[in-house]
């Protein structure tokens, strides 16, 4: 992103935040969903969320129903209409409009009950700043990473949304201390570490079959697991009619093969869970190995190994 790019970033995201969060309820998600509608449908809607969507589908690219695209681009846009106005609403009647089930709940409750701490691993779905809402309500803070954004002032703007939320944040990049010796702090004091799993950002990731083709995903939950004892649990947010949506929590993944098969048995839950609400995956990214660019290519070759 250009610098003149980055600063148009920022200054809409104020713009979002500082406009949306006072607007009715009504008029702002009528007004998110029409927009999502119109960018899921114009020229055929993202090309690389349609590419994504087709192998979760198993068709060509060309096969993905249009609707699929338009209900994706609405999703997409609940969670920043969503985003937006979290930070001026009441944080206990938010996280009443979320849903996890009395068994996941349950699980959760055993997981933590040695005190060696839980990981919940997530796919970029629903609204994952919701469950986060969820979470501090009813467990109390959690730590998180934050990707590093630019400019400064826009990932500290980011920083700030999600600590008024009642997450705990170390960058993910450029902090006094790498975040891994931190989360596993907080694990090993019997806390919770919530970490998006899916898109491999440092392309430092491990090697995982997904919807039948290569790709990458982050090593650090299983790494995490392995080296504290904390359980290891693939969680899940998706939409339903608004305001409300559901969470899921998986059984904990074993990790004792190692971190390649633990990762991989992460993505297995994921495509499990994905397929099930693939509207609300919001990857416009490319995520695949065969959709990388020719930098990606060779920044992955630069960086060695995963580790």
């Amino acid at each position: 992103m250009t610098d003149l790019g980055a600063l148009a970033a920022d200054l809409g995201y104020r713009a979002g935040w500082a406009a949306v969060r006072w607007a009715p309820e009504r008029a702002a998600r009528a007004v998110f969903d029409r927009v999502g509608n119109v960018a899921g449908r114009r020229s055929g809607g993202p090309d690389q969320l349609r590419r994504n969507l087709a192998r979760v589908l198993g068709v060509e690219p060309a096969q993905v129903p249009d609707d699929l695209l338009a209900d994706a681009m609405r999703s997409y846009a609940r969670y920043w209409c969503e985003a937006f106005r979290l930070p001026a609403q009441d944080r206990a009647t938010v996280a009443q409009t979320a849903v996890l089930p009395d068994a996941d709940r349950a699980r959760l409750d055993a997981a933590l009950a040695p005190g060696k701490g839980v990981i919940l691993a997530l796919p970029h779905t629903g609204n994952w700043d919701m469950a986060g809402v969820w979470l501090v309500q009813h467990y109390g803070r959690f730590a998180t990473v934050a990707e590093r954004l630019k400019p400064e002032t826009l990932f500290e703007r980011f920083v700030a949304y999600r600590e008024s939320l009642g997450f705990e944040i170390f960058p993910l990049s450029g902090g006094e201390q790498p975040p891994f010796g931190l989360l596993a702090d907080r694990l090993r004091a019997g806390g919770i570490v919530c970490l998006l799993g899916e898109r491999d950002i440092a392309r430092h990731g491990v090697p995982v079959t997904f919807f039948g083709e290569r790709t990458r995903m982050p090593a650090g939950s299983a790494r995490l697991a392995i080296e504290t004892g904390a359980a290891l649990l693939p969680a899940h947010h998706w939409f339903e009619e608004a305001p409300y949506s559901r969470m899921s929590l998986g059984e904990p993944i074993d990790v004792s093969d190692g971190i390649e098969s633990a990762t991989q048995a992460l993505a297995d839950a994921f495509a499990v869970n994905i397929a099930a609400h693939p509207a609300d995956w919001h990857m416009l990214q490319p995520l695949w190995e065969a959709d990388w660019t020719d930098r990606q290519r060779s920044r992955v070759e630069r960086d060695g190994p995963p580790r």
